[in-house]
């Protein structure tokens, strides 16, 4: 027997199952495909520049990240606390206006220009406004329709410039733009963002699995493949290994592949990354808030404003994201053109440095919503974002319950 327990893929979920296990007295080995940790999580280094795979944020404002991370040591680059919409008649600028007093203004014109508009956020909103004591949120939200955000919105009276601005910057961040997403899961993700700014690490998204690593060392086998797993016996490319118990830690189509397990459908999405010697001095995500947009992308970001380290001195790098599916058009000069459109500038001499395509980045979570799925499947345990809640909380938390699982069963 090689372990008492063999985790398999170094994912944030596996990583933090693993982590329990390790500090529970158990002899655990982690098994990860790639040339690295962190799954779908991963940092290029392109000529000086940090590209993910993929424009990812850290929330810290997420319980999980709180608990479980040294946020401190990751060296956090926040992002403005808002949004640029742009219009048909100019760019409004909402944001937070406890964390983003300098937008203060801004945010008050676009609020007075629609009265009936914010009455139906706040109606939509109504949930994470009210007192609840040491009632949880979860708790709150029970009690709402089990409908798709878009339903919800549509019941709040939502619609014109802030109906368009909810839509375009939820569709970044749940990579989908039909409203399909459970309204639930929406309102715990606008939660999180009211309570913290989403942001960048000093050394790229990577060194958050790398600090779940760390302490791990050599258990974490990187370069290892798994090809099938049977009972308490993982097959990988160069042998066989056996323990008490195997966690399958992947994402959800892998899961599949190995487990047998019904998962969830994936989305996908495209990041360019381009860079300049100039750019606007925005530190906030832009969205296409026109009645017709005029590109595909969900958002655009001067990201070396908001986090300086991923660019080296004297350069900018931007980023633009659009949705992946049949018929979207993510052709690099279109997308390109519209990033330039949202940031306000001319984009024909930005430099490519990275372009990235990730088809299953994000679980589907559309109504009836349920925040998690058993962690049990048989004679394995399966964790990952497609057990939980589609986000980095997801993760780390399906991981916690995968850990538990295991101890259950070892004892």
């Amino acid at each position: 027997m090689d372990a008492d327990v063999l985790v398999v893929g170094a994912g944030l979920a596996g990583l933090r199952c693993a982590r329990v296990l390790h500090d529970a007295g158990h002899e655990v080995v982690v098994l990860e495909a790639a040339d690295a940790v962190g799954g779908r999580i991963r940092t290029d280094r392109v000529d000086g520049f940090l590209v993910d795979r993929g424009f990812q944020l850290l929330n810290p404002a997420y319980p999980a990240v709180r608990r479980w991370v040294d946020v401190d040591a990751l060296g956090l680059q926040g992002f403005g606390a808002g949004v640029a919409a742009v219009t048909e008649s100019g760019t409004a600028v909402l944001g937070h206006p406890m964390r983003a007093p300098g937008l203060l203004p801004g945010t008050a014109r676009t609020a007075l220009a629609h009265p009936r508009e914010v009455a139906a956020v706040l109606r939509w909103a109504a949930p994470l406004l009210r007192p609840r004591g040491r009632t949880r949120l979860s708790e709150v939200l029970a009690g709402r329709a089990d409908v798709g955000r878009a339903e919800a919105l549509d019941r709040a009276g939502l619609d014109g410039l802030l109906r368009r601005v909810v839509d375009r910057f939820l569709a970044g961040v749940l990579l989908e733009d039909d409203g399909s997403t459970a309204d639930r899961f929406a309102l715990l993700l606008a939660w999180m963002f009211a309570r913290g700014v989403p942001s960048l690490p000093v050394d790229g998204m990577q060194a958050l699995p790398e600090q779940l690593a760390a302490p791990l060392g050599d258990r974490v086998r990187i370069g290892h493949r798994v090809e099938g797993v049977t009972g308490a016996t993982v097959t990988a490319a160069d042998r066989t290994w056996t323990a008490r118990q195997v966690v399958v830690a992947t994402d959800g189509p892998r899961a599949r592949e190995l487990a047998g397990i019904e998962v969830p459908a994936t989305k996908g999405v495209v990041t360019t990354w381009w860079s300049a010697t100039d750019a606007p001095s925005s530190d906030l995500l832009h969205v296409d808030a026109r009645r017709d947009p005029r590109g595909p992308l969900v958002n655009a970001a001067v990201v070396s404003r908001a986090a300086p380290s991923y660019a080296p001195p004297g350069r900018h790098l931007m980023q633009g994201s659009a949705l992946l599916g049949p018929g979207r058009v993510t052709d690099e000069a279109v997308v390109r053109r519209h990033a330039g459109d949202l940031l306000g500038v001319d984009p024909t001499r930005w430099e490519v440095v990275a372009r990235h395509e990730v088809p299953d980045a994000l679980p589907a979570q559309p109504a009836p919503y349920s925040a998690t799925r058993p962690v049990r499947v048989g004679e394995l345990v399966v964790c990952g974002d497609h057990r939980d809640t589609g986000s980095i909380q997801g993760a780390l938390v399906s991981g916690q319950r995968a850990a538990e699982a295991v101890l259950a069963a070892l004892r």
